[in-house]
């Protein structure tokens, strides 16, 4: 396929690109932070999104949503990454309606159509330590009466705190399974911490927290290959936004060159500016082209889909860095004030680049996917 978008997704492009500049600019993300905002975004923006039918995008049109794939959501991440704006449209929209929608059944019922209605948030409860493993899990979910007693911590749980349910992956005695358990499940305790980029994520812990047998995601013990489509789904999102994230930095960037002056020149003048500019834009469609291919092979379902997420995750995450740096760099001292919205990018890309794997942890995954 062509890595450019066919006309409907250049016509979504134009219709979400303008509404998130205009109703969440990086000035919104300073308003949250600057009044001590404890829920980490905008109920009142949320309610826009789903006006314009953006939660339920990626959600079945027999469960109320719109039935688009990961390249169209891929856009609506692109802007909010672009724009700084915090959103739960990544864990919520993205990566919990890829496994509710895959697994079908009791969950996807209940929370597929209170996602597209704007009424439920999620959040991913994965990884356990400092660094992304999803594959080290030491949560349990042991059989007690007709469902499940769940026991375990969970760390960097984006939204954690004020999500309506979270999807946890635990172990059972066959293998692995994802479970969607509500906020106001006994036991459940979240800790938020504010993020360097003013975001929440939170450590929570499942203390005996009772479940019946209708709160499996999917099937008991095949929980698996549900992670991994959850897993691949974020990541490419995360890498979309990411993009997003270096463009918006590039962007103010390029603008600040045009408009300084020194030694009575503009600083865009100068070659050594030039060249780096150039090489950061070459750095960025190519990121731009890895993640929306990696898109595009998540929704035809194809087996190279994961080896590709991996690049388009690595490659996005180094794009971005080089932009936030060469962006801070560029305006000088400034650069690391408040007064300009180039800081806040590079917080933002920090701590994206972090989440569902940094871009070490995806050469790796690539390498190994190699044969090395």
């Amino acid at each position: 396929m062509p890595l450019y978008h066919n006309d409907d997704q250049a016509m979504l492009k134009d219709s979400v690109a303008p509404f998130v500049a205009e109703q969440a600019p990086p000035a919104h993300l300073r308003s949250l932070r600057d009044t001590a905002d404890a829920t980490g975004f905008s109920r009142d923006l949320w309610a826009q999104f789903t006006e314009m039918g953006l939660p339920g995008m990626m959600v079945p049109e027999d469960h109320g949503g719109l039935g688009m794939g990961h390249v169209e959501a891929g856009i609506v991440l692109e802007e909010i990454g672009r724009n700084l704006t915090p959103s739960p449209f990544l864990a919520t929209s993205v990566g919990a309606v890829a496994a509710l929608a895959r697994a079908g059944g009791t969950q996807a019922g209940r929370w597929l159509p209170a996602i597209a209605s704007g009424e439920a948030i999620a959040a991913l409860a994965i990884d356990e330590g400092a660094k992304h493993r999803p594959d080290r899990i030491a949560t349990t979910a042991t059989r007690s009466g007709n469902g499940f007693r769940l026991d375990g911590k969970k760390a960097f749980v984006l939204h954690g705190h004020v999500a309506d349910f979270h999807v946890v992956s635990a172990r059972t005695d066959g293998g692995i399974t994802l479970f969607s358990v509500p906020k106001d499940a006994k036991g459940l305790t979240a800790d938020p911490r504010r993020l360097v980029d003013s975001s929440f994520a939170s450590h929570v812990t499942f203390d005996g927290v009772e479940l019946d047998a209708d709160a499996v995601i999917g099937e008991v013990d095949a929980g698996e290959t549900l992670l991994d489509v959850l897993l691949a789904a974020t990541r490419a999102g995360a890498a979309a936004e990411l993009v997003g994230v270096g463009q918006g930095a590039m962007d103010r960037t390029v603008n600040y060159l045009k408009e300084r002056k020194q030694f009575g020149r503009l600083i865009g003048e100068f070659q050594a500016l030039q060249h780096r500019a150039a090489h950061l834009y070459g750095e960025m469609e190519v990121a731009r082209a890895a993640v929306m291919k990696a898109q595009q092979l998540l929704d035809e379902e194809s087996s190279g889909a994961r080896l590709m997420v991996s690049v388009a995750k690595a490659k996005a995450s180094r794009a971005a860095n080089l932009a936030v740096r060469e962006g801070v760099q560029m305006h000088g001292g400034i650069g690391m004030t408040d007064e300009y919205d180039i800081g806040l990018y590079m917080k933002r890309d920090r701590a994206l680049a972090e989440f569902m794997g940094d871009a070490h942890y995806h050469i790796d995954q690539v390498a190994r996917m190699n044969g090395y």
